[in-house]
């Protein structure tokens, strides 16, 4: 059995280097091809954009002027153009038209680029429904939309953006969802908008990976900026995390004045330096970026191998979603945490609450203990062996792969039909035949109407 790609997109992948779909991808994208709602439940970096991206370009058609076929709402502007980037390849194979349309930038350009007609919108909420408000598009022709990283959109508070588009969408058009939880707003979301979904789990964000090496490091105030220098002066790809804008770059001055050379993202910033700073980070022109917590919150630059929360995170859901950025897709990532003497009771309740037992060691920055934390590295057997693609959902896990994910009935829980699916092989599932689960390989179905 198999996943129902068809075979110039298989050509594709294999060219980017893929040749077998990730957990989540191996358990949704089947179902969602058959045009089925489908809610997915994992965490960032498990290949989710092709879990929802394959089924988009294999089901969407060609649209006219201003009536997109398909939409994909998103928390940030970054995201929308990592979404881009990485579905563009399987577009240009079936002469697709994506488009992504967020805020700061023209809306006039964006509004021409409609009238020129777009089949896959890839937008965040607010400037999407500015431009519905202006008349520039309509949703009657949507046939599918896409939600991904709902859990984002809730915290940010996009939701009711996202309700007020979703209601301008026709019935029965089909719903894909995915997100790190799918239980309070989201389960909202869930009930209002999708029809009788397949709910699929391929790994719990509430946990910590088991790829993942936690470090807290005790530090005076005067001696951070020496600590995190010392911490970042290897050959690392790092991401350091500021409470604010104005924090963020005083870091980066900091890190300058002590020989390392660092670039900024945050909110303040215009879109184009925003896009210049990740581009300088993704290539590798500097090996830190420093950031406000909108790098957790959709940006997806793979290969990073440490993360260092400079100022300490808020709450625990903080620090999981900063920490995600590194040991992705299988990969291996240290996390270091700076406390200063008044957060050692905050942070120790932090470490309960996200599951990290590792307590906090005070460091000096003459400590001979920084330099292993500075010259630390993957394992030979990851990423760092290898090139890696410029978007990770492009790749599949070489190492430290789960074994699966979950499978729940639509009304949720896990009842007496409960099941698990190996993304090996899986046991025997609805509508895929008596050869057990499906395969990993992306290969052509003989579904009748998927087939085109």
């Amino acid at each position: 059995m198999d996943l129902g790609v068809a075979n110039d997109l298989v050509q594709v992948l294999r060219r980017g280097g893929i040749v077998e779909p990730t957990p989540i991808q191996t358990l949704t994208i089947a179902e969602a091809i058959n045009g089925r709602d489908v809610c997915g439940k994992a965490r960032t970096g498990s290949g989710k954009t092709l879990a929802f991206g394959l089924p988009l370009i294999e089901r969407t058609g060609r649209s006219a002027p201003r009536r997109p076929r398909a939409l994909v709402l998103v928390p940030t502007r970054e995201l929308a153009t990592q979404i881009l980037e990485a579905l563009r390849p399987l577009a240009v194979a079936r002469k697709m038209r994506l488009g992504a349309i967020y805020g700061g930038t023209s809306i006039n350009r964006q509004a021409d680029m409609l009238r020129a007609g777009v089949d896959i919108a890839i937008a965040t909420p607010g400037r999407m429904f500015d431009l519905l408000q202006r008349g520039a598009l309509t949703l009657a022709d949507i046939e599918m939309v896409v939600i991904d990283e709902a859990d984002q959109m809730a915290d940010l508070g996009f939701l009711p953006q996202v309700e007020r588009i979703l209601d301008q969408a026709p019935e029965g058009h089909q719903t894909l969802l995915f997100s790190a939880t799918l239980d309070g707003a989201i389960g909202t979301l869930i009930r209002k908008y999708q029809h009788d979904p397949l709910h699929f789990e391929a790994t719990s964000e509430d946990e910590p990976d088991s790829a993942m090496e936690h470090r807290f490091i005790g530090v005076d105030f005067g001696d951070k900026t020496n600590v995190a220098a010392a911490i970042t002066a290897g050959p690392q790809r790092t991401i350091m995390f500021a409470r604010t804008q104005r924090g963020a770059e005083r870091i980066v001055r900091d890190l300058g004045r002590a020989g390392v050379e660092a670039g900024v993202i945050h909110g303040g910033l215009s879109q184009p330096k925003r896009e210049r700073a990740l581009h300088a980070f993704s290539r590798g022109h500097v090996r830190v970026l420093v950031a406000t917590n909108i790098a957790a919150r959709g940006i997806h630059v793979d290969g990073i191998d440490m993360v260092v929360h400079h100022d300490a995170p808020e709450d625990a859901k903080t620090y999981l979603h900063r920490s995600g950025r590194t040991a992705r897709a299988g990969a291996a990532g240290l996390v270091v945490t700076l406390v200063e003497p008044g957060e050692v009771r905050a942070i120790n309740q932090l470490r309960r609450e996200a599951g990290v037992r590792e307590a906090v060691v005070p460091m000096g920055a003459s400590d001979p203990r920084l330099a292993d934390l500075g010259a630390w590295a993957p394992p030979l057997d990851d990423h760092t062996q290898r090139p890696a693609p410029a978007n990770r959902d492009y790749a599949s896990p070489q190492g430290g792969q789960p074994s699966g994910g979950r499978r729940r009935s639509p009304q949720g829980g896990y009842g007496g039909n409960r099941r698990r699916y190996d993304a090996l092989s899986g046991p025997n599932a609805r509508g895929r035949g008596p050869q057990g689960g499906p395969s990993r390989s992306f290969q052509r179905s003989n579904r009748g109407e998927n087939q085109g």
